[in-house]
Order: structure tokens, then C-alpha cells, then sequence
């Protein structure tokens, strides 16, 4: 099929086709974004948190006087220990996706202006690699003997030893070496900190959103104990099935044990990952909308156009039939027009996208937009075209030559 005659007839119509390519080209840039979101959301909540999730629940607790001995909160763990069906339980500061908790700076030296990077900084009891489940890769867990008593109100609280880090966090602090036990770290002014194991991974409360940058993934672990009226357990069983059931019975149990003491909550790692990613889960089902109400009003947008393209062309068509065209030919040369305009839309549309992505990037933590949602999105905008326009088409294709031809 020629194309210089369509080109012509499309040149008559400058209107109708720059609204299409327009509109082409802004649902690609929306569409190509909105896809990456989210593809990328979807994978963000669906990051293995380092732990045990299926096994793991977090039960916290608030005294009205301070611990000043840590003598209250081993007696709850031994008391959540004796529990049938409870296989560990240790102290922490903080809970992974949590949304709250400490981040710190650290670096290669003591004192640096600025930290090679920041850190989720978990305090815990040394069998915390256990109860939580976490998967060493290098060196060893905590022994009993290296765990402090940190009391914060104190002039001069003792200062860390040792920690195990995140992979994430190894290939920041040593990008170059393999094997980082044995080395050591600094946290601000105190003494240099030596990296004990090294754990596959370990999220941080925030996720991905962490302070100061990173994939969510780069956090340390101290073995120590804060002096505090409020305290939080992390507790792992060894059924599943029985999880939501022990971790009622063990808030019910705490806050029975001490006179006066209130309920700081308990949920299951599934329901804490579920809080933190509801918003990204509202956000991924309303982009599906935004993308599904696009397609279907560019669609609608090609089908009124292609039906009045047909409706002025009845008589072009019915010449064309006379003379020997084919239902075939008329049907190819109303798709023949649709890619031509739909590539066009997809040209400023790729542009578009890139820009809008470029606004993006800063925003929603994304990275630059990868080329296979471009083609993705062209590709559906481009079959999309193709399938709106068939009706009009086949129905320009389906008008008798004479008839066509009398209502000119």
C-alpha cells in the first residue's frame, strides 16, 4: 500500500490527528511511569526482610519505673521462653518495617564530617541472629559475655565493641573486599567497633525510605540492652499455625506480670509488613486505575475519530470499492493511518516519559526509567490503536460500493 495518499488525506485532518498523537504520546508517558511504579512498589514490598517472618512476632511492654539492671526484662524473656510453643525471645530497640527507630551515621574513621553512610542501628540481646532467623554469611553471632547495659542518662555510657552488619552495608563500608570480618568501623567519636558476622540481610524500620539513602538494607547490630521503662521482645515459635495465638497469650502474659504496666502492642512480622506497605499497595491498585481509565479513553478517543473519518469518507471508500478494492484493502488503509499516527504519538510520548521521570526520580526514590517499560507501553499503545480502530474500519469495509457511493 502506497503511502503518500494516506500521508495526504492525514494532511487534511491536521487537527484530528495531532489530538491523537497527543494524546498517544501523554498516556505513553503516563503509562511507562505509572508501570515502573508500580513494578517497582510491588517489589519493594515484597523484599525479604531478613527474618522468619512466618515464625516471628514482636511484643512490647511500658513500666512505670526504668530498668535500671536489666533484671525486669530478662525476667519477661525467661517468662516468654517458658511459653509452650515459643522457641526464643530477645530484647530489641527497634522492629524491621516497623517505621520508628534510630539511624546513625558511620564511617571508616573516628569523627568525620561526613559518615561514609547511614545505618539502621538495632540494639538486641546476643541469640537475636536466632530468634529472628537471620542467615550469617560471614563470622559468628554474639557471644552471652559481649552484651552491655547501656544506660543513655549516664555520663559515660559504655561504647560498642563489636557488630554484626548487613551484606548491604559491608559493600559500602569495604566496597573492594570480600570478607570484611575482623575490620572495623566508627560510629561519631567512640572507639573503632569490629564487624563480628555479617547477615544476609536485615530491612530497616523504614524500608527502603531509610534516612540518609540506601536500598532499605544496610543496618547494624549491637549487643546491648538500653536502660528504659519501655521494652519490646521479639519472640519466634515453632508453628506458624500458633503464631497469632502465642503472641496474644504473651501480651496478655506481660502485662500481667508487672503491677501497673500498659501494653505497648503485639503484631506478627506479616501484620508489620503489611502497615508499612499499605500506602504502597493503595498507591499500585490506584495507578492500575489511572492506567486502566487512560487506555480505555485513548481507545474511545480512536474509535471517534476512525468513525468520523468514515462517516466523511463515504464516498472515497465507495470509489475505492467500485474500483476494485477489497474489504481487506479498505480495513488496511484505516490501520495503516492509526500506526502512523500512533507511532507518531509514541515518538513524543518516549520524550515525555523520560521528563516525567526525570521529575519522578527525586519524589518517589525511583531510578532513571528503564528502556523496557518504554517499549512495553509503546507496544500495548500500539496494539491498543490497532484493536480501536478495527470497528470503524470493518464497518467502512462493510458498506456496499453503491450505497457508499449514493450518500456522498
Amino acid at each position: 500500500m502506497e503511502l503518500k495518499p494516506i500521508l495526504s488525506a492525514m494532511r487534511h485532518r491536521k487537527t484530528g490527528v495531532l489530538l491523537i498523537a497527543l494524546q498517544v504520546g501523554l498516556t505513553l508517558a503516563i503509562l511507562a511511569n505509572a508501570l515502573y511504579v508500580v513494578s517497582d512498589r510491588m517489589k519493594e514490598s515484597q523484599r525479604p526482610t531478613g527474618l522468619d517472618d512466618d515464625l516471628v512476632f514482636h511484643v512490647s511492654a511500658t513500666d512505670k519505673e526504668r530498668d535500671t539492671t536489666g533484671a525486669v526484662a530478662q525476667a519477661d524473656i525467661d517468662a516468654l521462653r517458658a511459653m509452650p510453643g515459643v522457641v526464643s525471645a530477645s530484647w530489641v530497640n527497634q522492629i524491621p518495617l516497623s517505621g520508628s527507630g534510630n539511624n546513625s551515621g558511620f564511617d571508616l574513621k573516628p569523627n568525620a564530617e561526613q559518615p561514609v553512610t547511614n545505618a539502621a542501628t538495632y540494639m538486641a540481646d546476643p541469640d537475636i541472629v536466632a530468634t529472628w532467623g537471620l542467615r550469617l554469611v560471614e563470622g559468628r553471632s554474639f557471644r552471652a559475655d559481649e552484651t552491655q547495659l547501656v544506660d543513655e542518662d549516664s555520663p559515660s555510657p559504655p561504647e560498642p565493641k563489636g557488630a554484626i552488619i548487613t551484606a548491604a552495608m559491608a559493600k559500602v563500608l569495604y566496597p573492594n573486599d570480600d570478607r570484611v570480618v575482623g575490620k572495623s568501623f566508627y560510629l561519631g567519636g567512640t572507639g573503632p567497633i569490629e564487624i563480628i558476622g555479617v547477615t544476609e540481610t536485615l530491612v530497616t524500620p523504614w524500608g527502603r525510605a531509610s534516612w540518609g539513602g540506601g536500598d532499605g538494607a544496610r543496618s547494624v547490630i549491637f549487643p546491648a540492652r538500653l536502660v528504659q521503662n519501655w521494652r519490646t521482645y521479639a519472640v519466634r515459635v515453632d508453628d506458624p499455625a500458633a503464631l497469632d495465638r502465642l503472641a496474644t497469650a504473651a501480651d496478655e502474659m506481660l502485662q500481667k506480670r508487672v503491677p501497673g504496666r500498659m501494653s505497648g502492642g503485639v503484631d506478627t512480622m506479616a501484620e508489620t509488613r503489611e502497615q508499612r506497605y499499605e500506602g504502597e499497595h493503595t498507591m499500585i491498585n490506584g495507578l492500575l486505575i489511572v492506567m486502566g481509565l487512560l487506555l480505555a479513553m485513548t481507545a474511545s478517543g480512536i474509535v471517534g475519530l476512525a468513525s468520523l473519518w468514515v462517516n466523511q469518507r463515504r464516498k472515497q471508500i465507495g470509489v475505492r470499492r467500485a474500483l476494485g478494492a477489497r474489504r481487506i484493502d479498505i480495513v488496511r488503509l484505516f490501520v495503516t493511518e492509526n500506526v502512523l499516527i500512533t507511532s507518531a504519538g509514541v515518538v513524543v510520548g518516549c520524550g515525555l516519559a523520560l521528563g516525567l521521570n526525570a521529575l519522578m526520580m527525586d519524589q518517589l526514590e525511583l531510578s532513571k526509567l528503564p528502556l523496557g517499560y518504554l517499549a512495553a507501553g509503546s507496544t500495548v499503545l500500539l496494539f491498543l490503536g490497532i484493536a480501536a480502530v478495527l470497528g470503524p474500519a470493518l464497518r467502512a469495509a462493510s458498506v456496499p460500493p453503491a450505497v457508499a457511493t449514493r450518500s456522498a
